[in-house]
């Protein structure tokens, strides 16, 4: 609202100039209405602007749904249902899946469409390789309850984490976030012990993305949801995996090259094909053997991964 506002204070400021003007040589009272009436119309279509640009962006980086749409009994994996709370006393929903022979715990961090039920075909990879995996809705999606802000998403994945980290102490966490959950998996790593972290079809911000796709319009200026990774990532201390599909058409791999860029030592990159929400699927072969090479080489030595 803050642009809105600079708009409200320079529009009455250039009409009182206008208007004092006038006062001073143009007594015309007809012009006067004139000027008033054309000043309140460019405020008026500036905040609707700015308005509608602030529904755009929410409205295009968060789609959740209640919707069910997939569940892993039908593919006869077991799971537990999890409700647990935030710091800020939201109550989120997720899966809990334990392997048959786990090796680390992985918290998924899922991306910015559907909700949980959505993702049974990755819970079924991570299974197969020997993860428990614990994957969560945000606020706002599936059954979580509360209201949708960035700041919320990372409240959330924390108390995700805080959940799995009890659940499993005695296991190495793998921090894992797809495309928006990237964003999210990133910050989590600034604040939280973990052992590793895989980021996947990840962006580098909001802002550079938005600017790529709209670059006719201030994306850096009206910009509000940030999820500024390539800001963040060069803090990161655990070893990384960025996995990056060449054919994704929603986020470039030149995104996920320049946080592998921007990282420390030690990190990884995968290459894999396949479009965006597909590309772990259509190449899971490569997918799988890729997570299970960096988990076996960065993981703690007493840990073997189950790479079938």
């Amino acid at each position: 609202m803050s642009i809105i506002a600079a708009c409200l204070i320079f529009s009455l400021l250039f009409a009182l100039l206008c208007l004092r003007r006038m006062d001073n040589g143009h007594k015309n009272y007809i012009e006067r209405n004139k000027m008033v009436y054309n000043i309140t119309l460019i405020v008026g279509i500036l905040i609707f602007l700015v308005l509608f640009l602030r529904w755009f962006e929410k409205a295009n980086i968060w789609i959740p749904t209640k919707h069910i749409v997939g569940d892993l009994v039908e593919i006869g994996i077991r799971y537990e249902t999890i409700f647990f709370n935030t710091k800020d006393h939201i109550r989120l929903h997720g899966w809990y899946v334990p392997a048959d022979a786990p090796i680390a715990s992985l918290l998924f961090c899922h991306g910015n469409g559907g909700n949980i039920t959505y993702r049974v075909d990755s819970l079924r990879q991570f299974h197969s390789i020997g993860l428990n995996t614990f994957i969560f809705d945000y606020r706002g999606y599936g059954k979580s309850e509360g209201k949708l802000s960035e700041k919320g998403t990372y409240t959330d994945a924390a108390a995700a984490f805080e959940w799995l980290q009890n659940r499993n102490p005695d296991l190495p966490l793998i921090l894992f976030g797809r495309s928006l959950g990237a964003a999210i998996a990133i910050d989590l790593a600034m604040n939280v012990k973990a052992n590793a972290l895989i980021c996947e079809s990840g962006f580098t911000s909001i802002a550079d993305r938005g600017q790529e796709l709209f670059p006719f319009l201030p994306v850096r200026l009206i910009n509000t949801i940030r999820y500024d990774s390539i800001a963040k990532i060069p803090s990161i201390t655990i070893p990384l995996l960025v996995i990056h599909s060449v054919d994704d058409e929603i986020i470039p791999i030149h995104h996920g090259q320049k946080l592998f860029d921007a990282a420390p030592e030690p990190k990884e990159f995968l290459t894999i094909h396949g479009g965006h929400n597909d590309g772990f699927f259509l190449s899971e072969t490569e997918y799988l053997q890729g997570i299970a090479e960096f988990l076996k080489k960065y993981l703690p030595p007493s840990h073997d991964l189950h790479n079938d």
